[in-house]
């Protein structure tokens, strides 16, 4: 009990009370959901006993590799239990002990020899995690290598569906799956991590991939071995190095690892290896420079997350397309926080007119054009249309970059960098569109990207959670790639969105951003979300609520629209989701059933 009082009190410490609360009120809800997700997530008897009689058409062999140093043999025999128990039975386990004299476990693994051939052991001089794990790699003789700790299990079923993903994709060369972690004594599991599918910018945020990881031989030789100059973080340096080279890489949305928290492990306190953080930051600097991009790499507050500051090249014109109907104090903070806040400079502001009623307005207009010199006004005299008008503004943009951005939005002085930050990462070669992090009024969470698939459609991650709520493993507030973000505020390339045709105006009002989204990935851009980029959302005063039998008829008829026109990608689940996660609510929670 002692050990997790001092776990809290570390926590607060770092983080504060009030995070603290967040943290456990969604750590007892996850708790209420465990013996329902295991209930669901593990295979039947029947299920597993048909995994040890069926025959793939490719059956490669796989090899696990172990360092071991001082392990337990409670833990080891359980290691081993959960290898020799797997419904596939082609493996080769490698155990690589690096144990201190006496305190090596080699009778339990003669024990274990006896009964299955296919475990192999070496003695070893103890050097460090990276070179004793190559130990155990120089030792594997099969097509495919696993990685895994000495002191956790692997799920009964983890080497059948690593090996079902090898023969449905043919050219895969690095496959991970979910995971989730368990008591000292093993017989309780919690904290699932259902992850999204391979997503670069959350890789460089944090080491998601962490475990299971089963690579290819001959990407493993092409990446190279563990790297020794990384200790604490060489996993995550070899991940890195691995996803560079993959041909193929695929995710198993399934706990096919479980992850033991004890009081030396970095599962159960991440303060016990300060220096792994470090290694790890150096890890993800060395990344950079393989990848020819100019970054520097800093740690975050919480242990292992890390920030990306893209250096930005020149600060090329930016297009900032406003469409307005009257409501003058939400457009005088708007603009007046672009021109006076933003610290990028080089913009214009093209302000799409749409039906006004009120002389102020125009009168504000001619005020805003002699004030700052860069803003024009174009006249839109059509219906109400968001993309329809969007597209009008962005006929009239002269500038590399387009900011779409709502009327009632508006610069904050704490995040005066946010549009530096946001054309930083948009420089990007794969990059199309970077979206921003919103707020209401009052601080809670109004946009940390889109989900898709929430409430049958699409839905604001995390909406009206607490401005300190980190999220899901922490998703409100690093770096990731999405399937959509909002348009309330979002930095496009210009010649990505004319690739894309612009926003489709069948989308009046509703769904249009996230549409336009997908058509950019389907583009094979990636749609980033960066969170270090924060801005205040009034979110559709200007519009008025959808309350109207004909308001209400319209989006119905968008909503039918968008669930055929992406029909295949709903049904499939958004890749940077999870579909273990629920689809009822916005805040990543684990799926009732």
């Amino acid at each position: 009990m002692l050990v997790y009082v001092k776990k809290i009190i570390n926590y607060i410490r770092i983080h504060g009370f009030k995070r603290f609360i967040i943290r456990g009120t969604r750590f007892f809800r996850e708790k209420r959901m465990m013996k329902k997700y295991h209930t669901r997530l593990v295979p039947t008897e029947q299920e597993l006993k048909r995994q040890r009689s069926a025959k793939f058409e490719y059956m490669p062999l796989i090899s696990i590799v172990v360092p071991m140093y001082n392990t337990k043999e409670k833990y080891l025999r359980e290691l081993l239990d959960s290898v020799t128990g797997q419904t596939y039975g082609k493996w080769q386990l490698c155990l690589a002990d690096g144990s201190d004299e006496g305190q090596g476990c080699r009778d339990i693994v003669k024990e274990y020899q006896e009964r299955f051939p296919g475990i192999a052991y070496k003695a070893i001089k103890n050097k460090n995690i990276a070179d004793n794990t190559n130990e155990a790699i120089a030792m594997a003789e099969g097509e495919f290598i696993v990685f895994a700790d000495h002191d956790d299990t692997l799920a009964e079923f983890a080497l059948y569906e690593i090996v079902r993903c090898i023969n449905e994709t043919k050219n895969v060369d690095f496959i991970y799956s979910d995971e989730d972690k368990m008591s000292p004594d093993g017989k309780k599991f919690y904290s699932p991590h259902f992850k999204p599918d391979f997503n670069i910018d959350l890789l460089r945020s944090v080491n998601y991939i962490c475990h299971m990881v089963a690579v290819k031989v001959t990407l493993l030789k092409k990446a190279g071995y563990l790297d020794n100059k990384f200790h604490g973080a060489q996993d995550y340096d070899f991940v890195l190095r691995a996803t560079e080279q993959a041909e193929c890489i695929r995710h198993i949305p399934k706990l096919l690892y479980h992850w033991r928290e004890h009081v030396l492990s970095t599962a159960f306190n991440p303060d016990s290896k300060k220096y792994a953080y470090e290694a790890g930051r150096r890890a993800l600097e060395e990344h950079y420079k393989r990848m020819n991009i100019a970054a520097k790499v800093d740690r975050m507050d919480y242990p292992g997350y890390y920030r990306t500051r893209y250096e930005l090249k020149d600060e090329s014109l930016i297009s900032v397309i406003i469409p307005n109907k009257d409501h003058v104090d939400d457009l005088r903070r708007c603009v007046e926080s672009l021109y006076e806040i933003n610290e990028y400079k080089n913009i214009e502001t093209v302000i799409v007119e749409n039906n006004s009623e009120n002389k102020e307005t125009f009168e504000y207009y001619e005020e805003l054009k002699e004030r700052y010199g860069t803003i024009r006004v174009v006249i839109w005299e059509k219906e109400f249309n968001y993309s329809a008008i969007n597209n009008y503004g962005v006929s009239f943009a002269k500038g590399k970059y387009i900011l779409l951005l709502n009327n009632d939005v508006r610069f904050i002085p704490e995040s005066r960098d946010a549009l530096k930050e946001m054309a930083a990462v948009c420089q990007r070669n794969d990059v199309g569109i970077v979206g921003a992090k919103l707020y209401y009024e009052d601080g809670t969470i109004q946009h940390a990207g889109v989900i898709l698939g929430i409430r049958g459609v699409a839905g604001h991650a995390f909406v009206g959670r607490a401005h300190e709520d980190m999220g899901y493993f922490n998703r409100a507030v690093i770096m990731q790639d999405l399937s959509a973000v909002t348009a309330a505020c979002m930095l496009v390339k210009k010649e990505v969105y004319t690739e894309a045709g612009g926003l489709d105006e069948a989308f009046k009002v509703a769904f249009n951003d996230v549409d336009f989204c997908l058509k950019v990935r389907k583009n094979g851009w990636l749609v980033v979300f960066n969170p270090y980029a924060e801005f205040i959302h009034g979110e559709s005063k200007s519009r008025g609520a959808e309350d109207s039998v004909e308001k209400i008829r319209r989006f119905n008829g968008e909503i039918d629209r968008f669930k055929e026109k992406w029909q295949k990608e709903l049904a499939e689940g958004d890749p940077c989701y999870n579909i273990n996660l629920t689809l009822e609510m916005c805040d990543f929670s684990i799926k009732a059933e």
